[in-house]
């Protein structure tokens, strides 16, 4: 599922330069060396050298280790032999956006949502495309040309406003992107190829400005128009969680919630073709909405539905990065149930296949504290501190510090939340928000309190 930004958060641990600075696992690289696209790796001044030299546009993959959709996207669709014929049409860059090397890139565009794309023009560093979230190859391929396009400037008609819609989204200005694109949406033949794409993007930008009712709203009126796919699925369940986030109070709230609740109900129909991450989104969303309405044996039901569909896709998953795909959902999916100990012996073999990423002991601490499984817990963050950097690195330690509480170690609760405190200061901006470092000196003031 594209975006859901609320859902990654709310576990949090749950999107080529010949000197490599990457931490990612051994194979994670190895695979990544395989793909079918030449991918520069966290080096954007090289990158934009590169395509400057070529006269080519350059793509950029800003991505997470600890985001699942980030993750879906370079073990299922990224590393998909038919994108090699599109390796010339580009200069590629992923950006890790762990990484404090990569803190300028991201001022300059910064990521709201985990993966987002960009198509950059390298002749003045404007960013012609700007996608947030999942895709399948067909998607991309639409992407790419979208983005050629508007660097030949030869875009007309609707598909200059969608050029026009993705430009001021690139720069920030999400409501004026999301008026230019319901402008597109608008003036659009019914049958236009762009629109289930067009719709994502209008209902991103409607939620990055803060319009959730417009967002909710545009998805009703819309997605009778849009063919039955990942897209369309994705616009339902980005729909509803707009919804969710409207006032209980507001007048028409729960029949609006509980329209587009059905569309997300209908992109869970297993002849709907789309990725596991995607219909898993899916499911996240819609147990959410049960929890809104106060049924709590309905979002169960649910979550015991997805948790088992998680369960088979990792069962057919054929190499370990695949398989820890799942990993953050199924963590979420048994929370819902009660059952974590239904999740620890997968992510415990996460941890083995994956050494080197810090997602399988971090996830592992989190079970354990809720398992009451101290020790274990304790074990399990330090594991994960010796990888995680970045504005991830916050979330570790503050579950640390929740460790150190529950084990009455107050003190060292105490340090644990000032060394945070200290290495969120060091960080730039643009990778740690006020907001975290506002609930870290909160934590801490409560802790300290007599």
């Amino acid at each position: 599922m594209r975006l859901h930004a609320s859902s990654l958060l709310l576990l949090g641990l749950l999107a080529c330069t010949s000197t490599r600075t990457s931490t990612r696992s051994e194979p994670l690289a190895a695979a990544h060396a395989q793909a079918p696209l030449p991918f520069i790796e966290d080096d954007y001044p090289g990158a934009l050298s590169e395509a400057k030299a070529r006269g080519l546009p350059l793509f950029v993959d800003t991505w997470a280790p600890w985001c699942h959709t980030c993750r879906s996207m370079r073990a299922f669709v990224f590393t998909d032999p038919a994108l090699a014929r599109h390796a010339e049409r580009f200069v590629w860059l992923e950006v890790n956006t762990d990484m404090p090397q990569n803190a300028s890139f991201q001022e300059r565009y910064p990521v709201e949502f985990w993966p987002t794309f960009f198509i950059i023009d390298p002749r003045d560093g404007r960013a012609l495309v700007r996608f947030a979230g999942s895709a399948t190859v067909a998607q991309l391929e639409k992407l790419f040309e979208d983005g050629e396009r508007a660097y030949r400037g030869e875009a007309q008609g609707p598909e200059a406003l969608l050029a026009r819609g993705d430009a001021l989204y690139g720069e920030g200005r999400a409501a004026e992107a999301a008026d230019v694109l319901a402008q597109a949406l608008a003036e659009a033949p019914e049958d236009w190829s762009r629109r289930g794409r067009t719709l994502e993007s209008l209902l991103v930008a409607q939620w990055g400005a803060k319009r959730y009712e417009a967002c909710a709203r545009a998805a009703l009126v819309e997605l009778p128009r849009v063919p039955r796919s990942a897209s369309w699925a994705n616009a339902a369940g980005l729909a509803l969680s707009c919804a969710l986030r409207l006032p209980a109070d507001m007048v028409d709230v729960g029949e609006l919630q509980a329209s587009l609740e059905e569309r997300a109900r209908e992109a869970l129909s297993p002849e709907l073709d789309m990725p596991a991450d995607d219909r898993s989104g899916v499911y996240d969303v819609l147990v959410q909405a049960l929890h809104v309405e106060g049924d709590e044996a309905g979002a169960k039901a649910l979550a015991s539905r997805w948790l088992t569909f998680l369960e088979g896709e990792a069962s057919r998953a054929p190499t370990p990065e695949q398989r820890t795909v799942f990993d953050s959902h199924r963590m979420s999916a048994a929370l819902v149930l009660g059952d974590l100990g239904r999740v620890v012996p997968a992510i415990e073999q996460s941890e083995k296949e994956l050494p080197d990423d810090y997602n399988p002991p971090a996830r592992l601490a989190v079970l354990y504290l809720r398992l009451g499984r101290l020790d274990d817990a304790l074990a399990a963050s330090s594991r994960a501190l010796a990888k995680v950097q970045g504005g991830r690195r916050l979330r570790v330690l503050s579950e640390r510090a929740d460790i150190h509480s529950a084990r009455n170690e107050k003190d060292a609760a105490v340090k644990t939340l000032e060394e945070a405190l200290a290495y969120a200061r060091s960080l730039s901006e643009a990778q740690v928000s006020q907001r975290a470092q506002a609930a870290l000196e909160q934590k801490l003031a409560e802790l300290k309190a007599p």
